[in-house]
């Protein structure tokens, strides 16, 4: 009896002491926030090439997992090394060919679309300049307001116009100079990161193993259990989600390509790449990326511009409702306050990188705070509030009763 009360005041001892330390742990990293972001940071930068090997290695793990059974079907079992590697191979080389496409493709065509942008910006400033004198004809109060506004935009331009172009030139050398340097490091890193991908590819059953024998050693069975499940589900929601986004996107960027072709609109690539590449972005995504396009149209033409307008809207009411739950169905389980929430919090803290990854991981810690719950409720006997809580606001669907052979007939 005394040592069963010992054991408990043991216990109660050691909780206090992890929620005192928690605590200082979470205040010390609150008022120290920006010294430990600029250590995350370079971190991150020192890690960057084995975080691109890892995201490719991710993505490449189910096409290389199928591929290494169907080559160990037609090769024999007995050549599971062979059907590994070729599998890895294959896997990279596909991965490379699609990268190496789009690139040939793509690229070139956004950059004339960009240089044809900038070189009739001049005389698309002019014509809306006209366009908007003759709107405001009837308007004196308001012509003068833009005929100042414009003026000192003239003004602007022309006072850096005539600057020393030694300073200017400086500056430009400098980015130019900052620029290839960071070229050079990214090319750097994505040659490190493929190597890095083969080696986690090639290894991963092996990490696999090595980190369940690390969780079995630490936790109990049912902590390793439950650890276990949570990875797995982890896998699953990022697998999910991100290959999913991916062919959404795609099928979204090639339809917005399809309509700027019907419409006539100008520089229908452009457009439609980034539209596809924004729309990665849950919710927000299409709304990013159609502001630049909108603006580029309203320069050249501003009916195109309300039409183009229309048309995102169309568009992505389409993806939201039909392509979206078609290709992605419902992945992460989340309503669309959390989906926001998570899109503002993480994009603050993390940028682009952050609105992207968000949503799947605020998933994850959702699901998880939920299970803790459901738990804690069924220690108490409390089984009822989540049965009530699941009638109310998640009802399962009705089964219709099979009709009978005799009443079909």
């Amino acid at each position: 009896m005394k040592l069963e009360e010992n054991k408990k005041y043991i216990k109660i001892a050691v909780t206090g002491i992890a929620i005192a330390l928690g605590s200082c742990v979470c205040l010390f990293a609150f008022y120290r926030f920006e010294e430990l972001q600029s250590v995350f940071g370079k971190v991150f930068s020192i890690l960057r090439p084995f975080i691109y090997g890892g995201v490719l290695a991710f993505l490449l793990t189910p096409m290389c997992r199928e591929l290494e059974i169907t080559l160990e079907t037609w090769l024999g079992p007995e050549k599971q090394k062979r059907s590994k590697a070729l599998s890895i191979l294959f896997s990279l080389l596909f991965a490379i060919a699609i990268v190496s496409i789009l690139s040939l493709i793509v690229v070139p065509r956004v950059v004339r679309s960009l240089v044809g942008v900038v070189n009739a910006l001049p005389g698309q400033l002019v014509s809306l300049n006209k366009q908007i004198d003759e709107l405001l004809a009837d308007q004196p109060e308001l012509q003068e307001q833009w005929e100042g506004f414009s003026r000192q935009i003239i003004n602007e331009i022309e006072v850096w116009r005539n600057k020393d172009l030694i300073p200017l030139a400086q500056t430009v050398l400098s980015g130019t100079a900052t620029y290839v340097t960071g070229l050079l490091v990214f090319i750097k890193d994505i040659l490190l990161g493929l190597v890095i991908s083969v080696y986690l590819l090639a290894t991963r059953d092996q990490f696999a193993a090595q980190a369940r024998l690390l969780v079995r050693s630490i936790f109990n069975d049912r902590w390793a259990d439950h650890i276990a499940g949570e990875m797995n589900y982890v896998s699953r929601m990022f697998t999910g989600f991100f290959t999913g986004k991916l062919l959404d996107s795609l099928i979204v960027g090639v339809l917005c390509f399809i309509g700027c072709l019907i419409m006539g609109f100008s520089s229908p690539i452009l457009i439609s790449v980034i539209i596809g590449v924004t729309n990665i972005i849950p919710f927000f995504g299409p709304f990013i990326g159609a502001v630049p396009c909108a603006i580029l149209l309203l320069l050249s033409n501003p009916v195109h511009c309300l039409m183009f307008i229309i048309f995102i809207l169309v568009l992505q009411q389409l993806d939201g409702n039909v392509i979206g739950p078609k290709v992605l169905g419902n992945t992460t389980g989340l309503s669309g306050f959390w989906v926001t929430f998570a899109i503002l919090l993480f994009g603050g803290l993390w940028g682009l990188t952050g609105m992207i990854v968000g949503v799947p991981l605020f998933a994850v810690i959702y699901d998880m705070v939920r299970k803790l719950c459901y738990r804690s409720l069924r220690k108490k006997n409390k089984g009822d509030l989540i049965q009530n809580y699941q009638d109310t606001f998640h009802p399962k669907p009705e089964l219709k009763p099979k009709k009978t052979a005799e009443k079909q007939k």
